[in-house]
């Protein structure tokens, strides 16, 4: 007689959740036209669910360890969504996004091919160290979720320079308006190679740090609680523009730090770089 298998039913919804919200990025993308006003509503709405597909998957796995119904299953399915929601719907958000770029269509068609390669690579070595004696205090290659956010706020920022570039504001100089202008235009052209650099992060070695769980399990200093304050006044001051900066900070504070260290032998003395284990 077969073993009928159970699945655990809120965790299991939590994660299938972070599938849908990649599908939803992934349709809303698929419908920016020559509208340039609805072109950037729709990609602003498909990064919005990027980060819900993050509230999703930070939420499975905390409500999986908080009622003990952790499992195998949930684990490959998990990686499954995510491929979705981090590794698909990334990729064609930045073919749509880069629509208008001076980089050839077969050149951004190739980077997002090899961002979903790479993610997919991610995913799989992720699974593979599973079993593994982990404190979920660091990971090993940038994760395909922070990768994903990289590319989700270049939309986001869009909308707040457009919002600085608004005719109706008139007190707004002229020499403002060209740097907003200017900003608009960096964001486009820049955004293939920040998509190219992400990809070759996520297989890589570097440490990169747990957010989450080291927020809620460690004390911060008293200069982390000012760093944290400074970050909120920041984000009060160039509003959306705030998701842009903290993304990439993340993503590119790992690979440049060992340079800076380097080139400043105090600092190197002081705080030695840490490397994580090889797999």
């Amino acid at each position: 007689m077969p073993i009928e298998r159970r699945f655990p039913v809120l965790p299991t919804m939590l994660t299938l959740g972070n599938a849908f919200c990649g599908f939803a990025a992934i349709t809303y993308a698929a419908q920016v036209g020559p509208d340039t006003q609805m072109s950037e509503m729709l990609l602003r709405t498909a990064a919005l669910y990027i980060f819900a597909g993050m509230v999703f998957d930070a939420l499975d796995g905390a409500v999986a360890r908080w009622t003990n119904q952790q499992s195998e299953f949930g684990a490959q399915l998990d990686s499954l969504c995510d491929v979705v929601t981090f590794g698909v719907a990334p990729a064609f958000l930045m073919r749509q996004f880069c629509a208008d770029s001076i980089f050839h269509t077969r050149i951004i068609w190739g980077i997002a091919a090899l961002y979903v390669m790479c993610a997919i690579l991610r995913l799989a070595r992720f699974n593979t160290d599973i079993e593994r004696d982990d404190s979920h205090s660091w990971f090993a290659g940038l994760p395909s979720p922070a990768a994903a956010a990289v590319v989700a706020s270049f939309p986001i920022a869009m909308n707040a320079v457009r919002r600085w570039l608004d005719p109706d504001k008139a007190n707004l100089l002229e020499s403002a308006r060209q740097v907003t202008g200017w900003l608009n235009t960096a964001l486009i052209q820049s955004l293939p190679l920040v998509t190219l650099a992400i990809a070759c992060l996520m297989v890589t070695q570097l440490r990169y740090p747990h957010v989450m769980n080291q927020l809620i399990s460690r004390r911060r200093s008293r200069i982390q609680l000012i760093q944290i304050v400074f970050t909120v006044v920041i984000a009060f001051v160039v509003g959306e523009m705030i998701v842009l900066l903290a993304c990439c900070w993340f993503a590119f504070a790992a690979p440049l730090r060992p340079l800076w260290q380097r080139w400043t032998p105090r600092s190197a003395l002081r705080h030695p770089p840490t490397r994580f284990p090889p797999s």
